[in-house]
């Protein structure tokens, strides 16, 4: 194998494990996110109750100042009773006492329905918010897990990025380039072997004349299928 063709042989194999530990780092992230999103829903439920709880209470504080008010009106009508002198008053008088005694018993009834839904949501709150501080027990946990491992993957990531610079400061730049163009296209499978005399990027055969200049590996070849580097593994060679 000549001198470039390895080079480029050792500088794909190093862009591919660089490349390899994206999806480890993106799988560290998603369990972030996966654990963040179970806290999320929960802060969003604990904030609906919330709201519930908190109208029902105004609704039957209003419910209340109108039993006030009512109170008040029967109150009147007692005084009212008093100097009333004909039949037409008193049945005027009697119509607006039911009325508001209807009122009454219908404010009441919703003061207690609003108070055992309230009862039955504070505790459904409570039972969120245990819930809640569990999921955000766990999102520390993972979130420490996850980042611990990505330090260890970006820490490997530098030490092939040095191995990397080291590659390329070595390498004869016009082949860098071209190495590079090739790989803006077919990423990491800009260099590839040759087996069973097929090109294994586009897994097209090669005819005879392009497959024993490969094998000669006198200078880079490219697949004239797909143009990506060509190399022979050595135990193709050998059999």
């Amino acid at each position: 194998m000549s001198r470039h063709i390895k080079e480029l042989v050792e500088l794909s194999k190093t862009d591919k494990e660089i490349d390899s530990y994206q999806p480890q780092l993106d799988a560290a992230d998603k369990k972030i996110a996966k654990a963040q999103k179970k806290v999320d829903d929960s802060i969003k439920r604990v904030a609906k109750i919330d709201e519930l709880i908190v109208d029902n209470e105004q609704k039957v504080a209003s419910y209340e100042e109108q039993l006030k008010m009512l109170s008040e009106q029967l109150s009147d009508n007692a005084k009212k009773s008093k100097n009333i002198s004909t039949e037409k008053e008193m049945k005027a008088l009697a119509i607006e006492e039911d009325i508001a005694k209807e009122k009454m018993s219908f404010a009441n009834e919703e003061i207690e329905r609003l108070q055992t839904i309230n009862e039955k949501k504070s505790d459904e709150l409570n039972s969120e918010k245990e819930s809640q501080a569990e999921l955000t027990s766990l999102l520390e946990q993972i979130t420490i897990e996850a980042e611990k491992e990505k330090e260890l993957i970006n820490n490997s990531k530098v030490k092939l990025f040095t191995l990397r610079e080291k590659s390329i400061r070595e390498i004869d730049q016009n082949v860098l380039a071209f190495y590079e163009k090739i790989r803006t296209w077919a990423g990491n499978t800009a260099v590839v072997p040759v087996k069973k005399q097929a090109c294994y990027g586009c897994y097209m055969k090669l005819n005879d004349k392009a497959y024993a200049d490969t094998i000669k590996e006198e200078e880079i070849k490219t697949c004239p299928h797909c143009g990506r580097i060509l190399y022979i593994e050595r135990e193709a060679t050998e059999a």
